[in-house]
């Protein structure tokens, strides 16, 4: 061995290039595996120096200078607990965990045998029904959906479908879930459906077009249960009450969890009880839920139910059901690269996301970032992969806020947020993850201050910073966007240069929440603000406002201000 390791040495003593493009070629082979892992981007904020500059505006205190640079960070590793599992599983069985078998080759036949065979382990909690043609106009399972592009399994939708009380789970292109309780199309050949798991290689998810679909043998009567649809209100019967609301039975034993129940069935997201009348259909410029009513004039006693309401002929009570709107589901990239490109920006914690999951619904486009964050494109956001000056995407998400940066883009829709709320919004964010929470030694421990420290002073130069070199910037306040989210997202829209129809905004509205919302069952049972971070606070609050009352834009919303 010592002498093969002299020889080595005198042979790349004599011809040191070689060892130079040895050396390099490795290092381009880690750098590959490390990007190929997955990685997420954001902006990093290592201190707020005081400098003797000016602040920004006339009689503006100075706040500090936000030293900002791109920064990438390993992805999430897999959470220490174990998964949970829905009330319909009962079996004790495991995942399949075997990565050593997920290596083998093969073409669609043997991994079609392989999923049948995970599909027989697996007859205790459903039943294989077979492989089914699908469409992105017309879905075969019209109830919920949702990808995962990393670690989809077969026993993950089923799960999902089955906790939301759905019938049938399918899974498409091996990393796409949906759900519902009715299939609507016709029998594909089961070599069609030949796409591994993303996250279970040894079982078969679907295809090109093409759903496996289960049936969930223990998602029975009883699973089914529709406390989770969603109240909507008491709104005056439409005009054209057959057109707005197609499809009707009369029930003479009326319960809100059977006009339900009925409307899930006909997959209709809405259901509107008019006394022995039960109703279903779509929100749509015909009946479009903005107007309601005094909840008593729809308080009119069930027949099967004493102690429910269920409104009358003139005065219909509406819910939400589980069904999916997917008149505004469908996503692509933009036909032709654009000629401008358009920032969605906002500090850290101010609601992103989730606007960007509002634009894409009611654009029809995918939006892209400036970052690459992997759980996002694993969940959906397909223009996450993008480099963002590709064109190909309707606008591009950045908490960016220097000068350079910002007049990169040609206009911009500035999303501003409570800073009480944005802050610990992104400290959840910074220590538990897009929909976690951080731990209680994070809040009480030394990081939640030194977060405050760094983060408040980037609150406000943010917002000066794009009021001042932004181009053409509309301001769109988090707040108003929740409580008016139709006009909000117009506004939006507007800027964005396209047209959304009315219907599509409407679909918008019923599935608004998307998959990054936090649960709002987990909350500090204390104010995590010291009396001196609130007075410092305040003070870029009272800064922020008075800029933007400087070039004719409202002042920040009243609920800024703490009581």
């Amino acid at each position: 061995m010592a002498k093969l390791l002299l020889k080595l040495q005198r042979y790349f003593r004599r011809k040191p290039v070689r060892f130079f493009t040895l050396l390099a070629l490795y290092l381009a082979a880690g750098s590959l595996v490390f990007l190929h892992s997955g990685f997420s981007g954001e902006p990093r904020v290592p201190g707020s120096p005081r400098s003797p500059a000016a602040a920004e505006g006339p009689g503006l205190p100075y706040l500090g200078v936000m030293q900002l640079s791109r920064g990438f960070k390993a992805a999430a590793t897999i959470p220490a607990g174990g998964r949970r599992h829905g009330p319909w599983f009962k079996s004790t069985s495991k995942e399949p965990s075997d990565r050593g078998k997920s290596r083998e080759n093969g073409g669609p036949r043997s991994r079609a045998l392989r999923g049948r065979s995970g599909r027989e382990k697996e007859e205790d909690r459903a039943r294989y029904i077979g492989c089914y043609e699908d469409n992105t106009r017309q879905r075969t399972l019209r109830g919920m959906s949702f990808f995962d592009y990393k670690k989809m399994t077969v026993f993950r939708c089923q799960d999902n479908c089955a906790e939301r009380g759905y019938l049938y789970a399918g899974l498409e292109f091996g990393a796409e879930c949906y759900c519902g309780h009715k299939i609507q199309a016709s029998n594909a050949s089961e070599s069609e459906c030949n796409m591994e798991c993303k996250g279970e290689r040894s079982n078969t998810c679907g295809g090109i077009n093409r759903l496996s679909i289960y049936r969930l043998e223990l998602a029975q009567e009883s699973a089914r249960r529709y406390g989770s649809a969603i109240f909507r209100g008491c709104f005056r019967r439409p005009e054209n009450v057959s057109i707005a609301l197609p499809a009707s039975q009369l029930m003479l034993n009326m319960s809100v969890d059977k006009c339900v129940d009925f409307c899930t069935e006909k997959e209709f997201p809405l259901a509107a009880l008019a006394g022995t009348t039960c109703r279903c259909g779509f929100p749509s410029t015909l009946f479009p839920l903005h107007e309601r009513e005094d909840e008593q004039l729809c308080a009119h006693k069930c027949a099967a139910e004493e102690f429910e309401s269920c409104g009358s002929a003139d005065f219909l009570l509406v819910y939400q059901t589980q069904v999916q709107d997917n008149r505004c589901m469908d996503r692509r990239f933009l036909p032709s690269h654009a000629k401008q490109l358009v920032a969605l920006a906002s500090f850290p914690g101010a609601g992103n996301t989730w606007a960007r999951h509002l634009i894409e619904l009611a654009t029809g486009f995918y939006t892209g970032s400036y970052y690459f964050d992997g759980s996002l494109y694993n969940k959906g956001f397909k223009g996450e992969r993008d480099h963002w000056r590709s064109g190909r995407t309707i606008c591009i998400k950045t908490h960016e806020s220097g000068q350079k940066e910002i007049e990169s883009f040609d206009s911009a829709i500035l999303l501003i947020r409570n800073p009480y709320k944005a802050l610990m919004a992104e400290f959840n964010r910074k220590y538990g993850g897009h929909i976690g929470f951080a731990a209680h030694a994070h809040w009480k421990g030394k990081e939640w201050p030194e977060f405050v420290a760094n983060y408040a002073p980037w609150w406000a130069t943010h917002t000066l910073d794009w009021l001042r070199y932004g181009k053409k910037v509309l301001v769109v306040h988090f707040e108003d966007l929740k409580r008016d989210l139709f006009v909000q997202l117009q506004r939006m829209v507007a800027l964005l240069g396209v047209t959304a129809c009315e219907d599509r905004l409407l679909c918008v509205e019923g599935q608004k929440d998307g998959n990054f919302k936090r649960s709002g069952l987990r909350k500090l049972e204390y104010d995590p603000y010291t009396p001196e971070m609130r007075k410092t606070i305040g003070g870029y609050i009272r800064t922020v406002d008075a800029a933007l009352k400087l070039r004719n834009l409202s002042g920040v919303p009243e609920d800024y201000y703490p009581r």
